[in-house]
């Protein structure tokens, strides 16, 4: 008798976990993509820059060189118009998220 009311709570119990891990990735990944919504006006959207421009694609970087650069940013040892002033309203975390984010885009 035990075993059966066992057997029947563990199949929605099991549903019901694996629904909230879904969601809890789906809001990961929709916050990713919001942070890199705001790169698009001059990175184009997921990171694929109009050819034929100076701005630099981000779509396809390697993950390392994406921190180091937007890290150099911040910091100011890396020339820039407006990328010191934006990098330095990323956290550390938000910028190895948009690493991630802009590694996985093809170029």
């Amino acid at each position: 008798m035990k075993m059966k009311v066992i057997k029947n709570l563990a199949m929605p119990l099991l549903c019901l976990a694996l629904g909230s891990f879904a969601q809890a990735q789906d809001k990961d990944a929709l916050y990713v993509r919001s942070l890199a919504a705001t790169c698009a006006n001059c990175h184009g959207t997921d990171g694929r820059a109009v050819q034929g421009t100076s701005v630099t694609s981000l779509a396809g970087l390697d993950k390392n060189y994406f921190v180091a650069q937007m890290t150099a940013f911040k910091t100011g040892t890396r020339p820039a118009t407006v990328m010191h002033q934006i990098s330095k309203g990323f956290n550390d975390a938000q910028i190895a998220s948009l690493a991630g984010y802009f590694a996985a885009q093809k170029k």
